[in-house]
């Protein structure tokens, strides 16, 4: 008999707001975090634009030695694991440290690592690349720099399914403790990659965003929709096992009830057209949660403002619940974060909690006017409404297709 599982802590570092609760704010206020690029000179780029993080010091997080050995999706996976585990109030000294484990993923790690080290091998030779470049720059250290700074020695996971991965890596983590794994685990998703090589392959992908208006360059679901903003942060969630959290008396945000995810196997870049593997995907959450379609009243949408993206998907929303699919409200954060890659999905289920918790869905910011197939609701307005049961989308370069339902605790 599988074990259930709930949400005890979160932690964020966000375009709009470092912490949960700035996060959270910003997200109620309807703030962007669109802003001219910053981290390099991209005046030459047709994309000028991103949701970086602002105000984000590493040093508030972790101590110098330990920042300099990590390069930066990394210290945003540790400040929001901090922040997550003070949140969940986990005591590592009372845990025995194999049953907590680490589900932690990053779509791309480290290009800057990459783009620096390259250059200073054409530069100077390879005698002088850095010596620790290769721990900087892969996608795992994400997890084992969180579990070496918190002391997590249980399963270590580094889920990489490209914009699923946060949602893959906190759907592996509700697995890992519902068969027995871990009780506790700490999951989520981080990605830095506003670099000069990132923007300038999106941007060649044709992907991203050109407009320099920040109140147009995200505008998931609208006609005029030209492409993602890139954004970066992390979203990092304490998942753990009811009777756990129970006993340590710890305050339970929602429980995760169901975890579906599927492959397209049709295009490296471009969802299915016809929906039905993000479709499955909803549709095996909704099984494993034991919930039924018509119960569902609304969806955190992958909501990318490509236009492949969100025609598909709302094609792949009909498809999974029919005629109900006309009642569900459904809106992307990415309106007002952009799209952070790896990091997305977890953020995503973030916000999923908050709306669940406070009865609150926000509005899918920027958007106008859809055209003729894009006809649900994709709240044009925030609204205060009962939320029973969040289900979060994410699909990812190479068909990954991943959805995770959440709802208040059951008896």
């Amino acid at each position: 008999m599988s074990r259930r599982v709930v949400v005890t802590g979160m932690g964020a570092v966000t375009p709009v707001g470092v912490g949960v609760n700035a996060f959270w704010e910003g997200i109620k206020q309807e703030k962007t975090g669109f802003a001219p690029i910053t981290r390099f000179d991209a005046s030459d780029y047709k994309c000028r634009m991103a949701a970086e993080v602002r105000d984000f010091q590493p040093e508030d997080f972790m101590d110098k030695k330990s920042a300099r050995r990590m390069e930066l999706f990394c210290q945003f996976a540790v400040a929001a694991a901090g922040e997550a585990l003070q949140d969940a109030a986990l005591d590592m000294e009372k845990e025995d440290p194999y049953r907590v484990g680490c589900s932690i993923g990053s779509g791309i790690g480290s290009l800057q690592a990459i783009e620096r080290e390259y250059a200073r091998l054409l530069e100077k030779g390879p005698s002088r690349v850095a010596p620790l470049f290769v721990p900087l720059m892969i996608s795992n250290m994400a997890a084992g720099n969180v579990s070496i700074a918190f002391g997590l020695k249980g399963k270590s996971l580094n889920v990489v399914t490209a914009c699923a991965t946060g949602t893959n890596s906190i759907g592996e983590a509700f697995r890992s403790i519902q068969y027995g794994d871990a009780d506790v685990m700490l999951a989520g998703g981080t990605e830095g990659a506003v670099s000069p090589i990132g923007i300038a392959g999106f941007t060649s992908l044709t992907a991203l965003s050109d407009s320099t208006d920040p109140a147009r360059c995200s505008i998931p679901f609208d006609k005029d929709r030209s492409g993602f903003v890139m954004g970066e942060g992390a979203g990092v969630v304490v998942l753990e096992e009811l009777e756990h959290a129970r006993n340590r008396g710890a305050r339970i945000y929602a429980e995760v009830l169901g975890y579906g995810c599927t492959s397209d196997a049709f295009h490296i870049t471009s969802p299915a057209e016809d929906g039905s593997g993000a479709a499955r995907a909803m549709e095996n959450a909704m099984a494993d949660g034991n919930v039924a379609p018509q119960d569902v009243t609304y969806i955190n949408a992958h909501g990318t403002a490509t236009h492949h993206n969100d025609l598909f998907e709302t094609r792949a929303i009909k498809l999974a619940f029919g005629e109900h699919a006309r009642k569900l409200r459904i809106n992307s954060t990415k309106s007002m974060i952009g799209h952070l890659l790896g990091a997305a999905g977890a953020v995503e289920f973030i916000a999923c909690v908050k709306e669940l918790e406070e009865g609150f869905i926000h509005r899918t910011v920027g958007l106008r006017e859809s055209e003729e197939e894009l006809d649900l609701d994709y709240c044009r307005e925030s609204r205060r409404e009962e939320v029973p049961y969040a289900l979060s989308n994410s699909l990812g370069f190479g068909g990954h297709n991943a959805s995770i339902l959440i709802g208040n605790m059951r008896s």
